[in-house]
Parts: C-alpha cells; sequence; structure tokens
C-alpha cells in the first residue's frame, strides 16, 4: 500500500519551507534522508532569501528550482548561480560551508523562487570523500517527453536515461511537468520510491493525490500518475542506505561521535571561510 504523508511547514524569514523527508512515516528514501519544498513564494522588492553560512559533512545537497535564482557560495571558493531547471550538487563529505541568497541582481524587482531541495546521505565508503562543488545547467540533463508529458532526470537513471550529475549510489531524481490529462508511469527499476507533488491536482493509479504532499510507492508497482491541472512533481528514491544514519541540524553521518566532532569543528571554525560572507549561523543550543 502507498503512504501519503503531510510535510511539516517552515516559516524561514519570510517565505514558507516543507519538509516531507525525514518523518515518522520515512525517515529515508532510498539515500535521500531530506526533503524541503521551497516555496512557492514570491518576493517584494528588496527582499529576498537569506541564508547564512552554516557546515554539512557525510552528505550531497542537490537544489532544482522551477523558478527564481538562489546565489551559492562556499568554502572552496565557488560562486554559482542556480536557474529554472539546473542542478547544484554539493558533496560535503569531511565538510563544507556554504551559503544561500537570492543574487543582488534580483533584489530590485519583485521575484518568485519555488523548488526543491535535497540532502542525499553518502555511502560509508564516501562520508569522508573530499568536499566537492558541481553545476549542470538545464540544457545538460536528459529528457524523456510525450504528449502533455516532461520528465527531466535530475540525478541518477530513469526511462532509459541517465543524468550527467555524479552520484555515490544507485539514484532515482526525476523533475515531471505533466498537462491537464496527461498521463505518464512512473519508473519502476528502484527499489524505494517516493512521489512528492509540488504543485497541481493530480491522481495516482485514479486516487487523488493532494499537492504538497509526499507519496511513499510500493516496491515495485507500475504506478500510474495523471494530471487534473496543470503539475510539478519530483520522483525520487533509488537503493536503501547502507546503514542507519544519525541526522543532527545540518550533519549527517553514520557515527554520533563524528557528529560530536563536526559541532566542535564548527564552533572552531575548522569548516573554512566561505569568501565574500562576514556572518554565519551559530550552532543549535538543544
Amino acid at each position: 500500500m502507498t503512504t501519503l504523508i503531510a510535510p511539516r511547514v517552515h516559516d524561514i524569514g519570510g517565505f514558507d519551507v516543507r519538509r516531507a523527508v525525514p518523518s515518522i512515516q520515512a525517515r529515508s528514501v532510498g539515500p535521500f534522508v531530506f526533503a524541503d519544498h521551497i516555496g512557492p513564494a514570491v518576493f517584494a522588492p528588496e527582499t529576498g532569501m537569506d541564508v547564512r553560512p552554516h557546515p554539512h559533512i557525510g552528505l550531497a545537497t542537490v537544489t532544482f528550482l522551477w523558478s527564481g535564482r538562489i546565489h551559492h557560495r562556499d568554502s572552496l571558493g565557488t560562486r554559482q548561480d542556480i536557474g529554472p531547471g539546473d542542478v547544484n550538487w554539493m558533496t560535503a563529505g569531511r565538510g563544507i560551508a556554504h551559503s544561500e541568497r537570492t543574487p543582488a541582481t534580483l533584489r530590485p524587482s519583485g521575484h518568485a523562487l519555488h523548488g526543491l531541495q535535497t540532502w542525499v546521505a553518502l555511502p560509508k565508503a564516501y562520508e569522508e570523500v573530499e568536499p566537492a562543488f558541481h553545476h549542470h545547467p538545464a540544457d545538460t540533463l536528459p529528457r524523456a517527453e510525450t504528449p502533455g508529458a516532461l520528465l527531466r532526470v535530475v540525478a541518477g537513471r530513469a526511462h532509459g536515461e541517465e543524468s550527467p550529475v555524479q552520484v555515490f549510489a544507485d539514484t532515482l531524481y526525476v523533475a515531471i511537468d505533466l498537462d491537464p490529462g496527461a498521463e505518464v508511469e512512473l519508473d519502476a527499476t528502484h527499489p524505494e520510491r517516493a512521489l512528492y507533488v509540488l504543485e497541481g491536482e493530480t491522481q495516482l493509479d485514479g486516487t487523488d493525490i493532494p499537492p504538497m504532499h509526499l507519496v511513499v510507492l510500493d516496491r515495485g508497482a507500475r504506478h500510474r500518475l495523471r494530471a487534473k491541472t496543470p503539475v510539478k512533481a519530483m520522483l525520487l528514491g533509488g537503493e536503501p542506505l547502507d546503514g542507519p544514519r544519525h541526522l543532527w541540524w545540518n550533519f549527517v553521518s553514520t557515527s554520533k561521535d563524528r557528529i560530536e566532532q563536526a559541532k566542535r569543528d564548527w564552533i572552531l571554525g575548522n569548516f573554512g571561510h566561505v569568501p565574500g560572507e562576514t556572518e554565519f549561523i551559530p550552532l543549535p543550543v538543544r
């Protein structure tokens, strides 16, 4: 049986973020241990998104947008805008710090932002790899198109296509856009799968699925998705994790001791400086 999950809603400074993973019903889906639906938001002139520098270990962050732009900076010296249809894949490994802000060029006028940011837990053998950042423009992602349906393979493999984004485990990550009345069969080749509907009214195998909800799919089932209105959705999953993961703040690890070390490293400034930034997010007290 499929499982329907309503995400928790957080206000992070003037716009909503909906967290669908982790939850009681789904601690992870394939290698994905975190999924945040950003927006949809419309910022007033002279406002925007401002996520100050913060650290990560043991994971890769994956950012994909349907609208808006985000400027990424990190402790490797990377400076990169991401726009609709692009992919930012940041491998934290042994440790990286980064910030995410609305580009200065967009701030004078009102602008929209809508997308999904996920964390992929790195396999045990890669938890301490060197940190890295890779940007993939929209036109480099493989597409599968049928009448009224556009499927973009953001990371991993699906529908006979494979993304150029380097992954560390078998991964399923597909952006789905459907016109009203369009249907698509969801890739069933991965052991763990879930569908997150960002926008629109849709049906899964004839049953209505509310927008802004996650559906954990049946293993091996050939589910069919049908749009009643224009729909934006993301199919995610892959092979199961190779063991339990501990999550604390922005840290993911197989070891609680490693997370304690990461806490100390952030307090001591051992993650490195993000060039161009003077602010940072302090370690939470909890």
